[in-house]
């Protein structure tokens, strides 16, 4: 078989990808480092990150979405039994890990930048609502309709974010009971719709 040069070049870029994934593990590069440092981090040149995605920028946010891509798996596998509770405070746990610090950093670095060009950032973006689709489905098992669940896991997530962003500009701020507030207020404006029987 064949295969077309954009193919060809989506195989590069993925090989590329997996080569900083490995270089970085869970961490994100800091934006303040140059294309050449992290391509000598990760054994490639700063030519084939430029011709793959583009920009430092671009490196950051194909790194992110692919972390991210990773955590979710993850984070779903380990509450695919557990409640929307359970998920949401499972999420809140992997995103406060001290090293998680630079990886948060990095994401709403990539957001501001996203936020005036989104045209660059399109696949990032798209990839925002991966948890909130998650929750949903959640939220929808536990007797939500469509819209409700979908409302709920939405303002649960844009809190959650809030809160990081708070983390993020103050390390020293724990917002344990914040996340517990946030449950407790957004399922009291939703009450299950209540099924006949098992």
């Amino acid at each position: 078989m064949i295969l077309s040069s954009t193919e060809r070049k989506g195989d590069a870029r993925e090989r590329l990808l997996a080569r900083l994934l490995d270089a970085f593990e869970e961490e994100l590069p800091s934006p303040e480092v140059s294309l050449r440092e992290i391509a000598a981090r990760a054994e490639t040149s700063h030519a084939l990150l430029r011709y793959h995605f583009g920009s430092l920028s671009g490196v950051l946010a194909a790194m992110l979405k692919a972390q991210r891509s990773r955590d979710n798996e993850a984070l779903f596998e380990a509450t695919q039994q557990g409640s929307f509770d359970d998920l949401v405070v499972a999420i809140w746990r992997a995103y406060t890990r001290p090293e998680q610090l630079s990886r948060v950093r990095g994401f709403f670095h990539v957001v501001g930048l996203a936020a005036y060009r989104p045209e660059d950032f399109r696949e990032f973006i798209d990839s925002l609502d991966d948890l909130t689709k998650m929750l949903a489905s959640l939220a929808e098992r536990e007797g939500l309709d469509a819209k409700e669940a979908l409302t709920l896991a939405t303002v649960t997530i844009a809190a959650m974010r809030g809160l990081l962003l708070r983390e993020a500009l103050t390390p020293t701020a724990h917002s344990e009971d914040a996340v517990a507030l946030i449950l407790r207020m957004s399922k009291d404006q939703f009450v299950p719709r209540t099924h006949p029987g098992p």
